[in-house]
């Protein structure tokens, strides 16, 4: 284990005093990133925060960013429908779709339940979520979801409460347990649902048998943050390591190769892909995009904006 992995692995505990602290709503949500995502069916971009889901301007980047939104679409970061969620786990599900979990705003009155979400989902981009499963259970602190045949969908949830994988093959519904494995983070394969991965502390570990069980993988670098690439661009695995050192496979099975970096710890990392490999990340910079893993990053949302 590396230290700075334990540390931050540490870090990652949710704390028992959720209460915001007396700032804005955006310098506190910007503070708490959990989750990165778009959708470029829909134009947005979005972030998933200890202050709810926020929409995030991308008009500052070139028209090869697949989810590519105009100044007049939204010119500054947008807190969805005043909604204060805690969202700890988050995913852009399919075009149109979003998973999230997480526990509701302990100072309002919510439809959702407490203390813990379950899985809830969206189909007007955070505006109104839908109890799933797991209602007032269940914590994921990380999500992913990748097709399987017709029009279900194959979530994976890392439940925070056992440190288990859970997996579900019916968009969520229902669900069977996987590997006890704490991890960090966790991505899946849209072009193999039963392949997925896991940052640990003892190194990235994989699984052929939809999270079953999982495996160390071989000659991979010590990775806090994981996501999977698309055919477009080659597939396999980009990560980032506890120093910020981002790293990308040009294939499934290809050697890993050294990028650029973030500045200061990374918090969180989400794959976007379209004609240039574009990454989004969070570090001490706020929110940033990449279009060449890293050497170089355009800011969309300065840290404290």
């Amino acid at each position: 284990m590396t230290t700075g992995l334990a540390i931050l692995l540490a870090g990652c505990a949710p704390s028992p005093d959720a209460a915001p602290a007396a700032r804005s709503a955006a310098a506190e949500g910007f503070e708490h990133i959990h989750g990165l995502g778009a959708d470029a069916a829909a134009g947005k971009t979005f972030v998933a925060t200890h202050q709810g889901v926020w929409l995030i301007p991308t008009d500052a980047l070139p028209a090869s960013y697949p989810a590519r939104s105009s100044a007049a679409d939204i010119s500054e970061p947008m807190q969805v429908a005043g909604r204060v969620l805690d969202v700890m786990g988050f995913t852009v599900a399919a075009p149109g779709l979003l998973l999230a979990s997480g526990h509701p705003d302990p100072e309002a009155p919510s439809d959702l339940a407490a203390p813990n979400l379950g899985l809830i989902s969206s189909a007007d981009a955070a505006e109104t979520w839908t109890p799933l499963s797991l209602a007032g259970k269940t914590d994921f602190h990380d999500l992913d979801a990748v097709p399987l045949s017709g029009s279900a969908l194959r979530v994976y949830g890392y439940d925070s409460g056992n440190g288990t994988l859970a997996i579900s093959d019916d968009s969520g519904a229902t669900w069977s347990t996987g590997e006890t494995v704490p991890m960090r983070d966790l991505a899946s394969d849209p072009a193999n649902p039963d392949q997925v991965f896991a940052t640990t502390a003892d190194g990235l570990v994989g699984s052929g048998d939809a999270g079953r069980s999982f495996s160390l993988v071989a000659d991979a670098p010590t990775l806090f943050l994981i996501d999977v690439g698309d055919a477009r661009t080659g597939g396999g695995l980009v990560g980032i390591d506890p120093e910020g050192v981002v790293w990308h496979q040009d294939s499934a099975a290809g050697p890993w190769i050294r990028g650029g970096r973030t500045e200061g710890a990374p918090v969180a990392l989400s794959y976007v892909g379209g004609s240039a490999p574009w990454i989004l990340a969070a570090d001490t910079r706020g929110v940033v995009a990449s279009d060449d893993f890293g050497a170089s990053w355009t800011v969309l949302v300065p840290a404290g904006a």
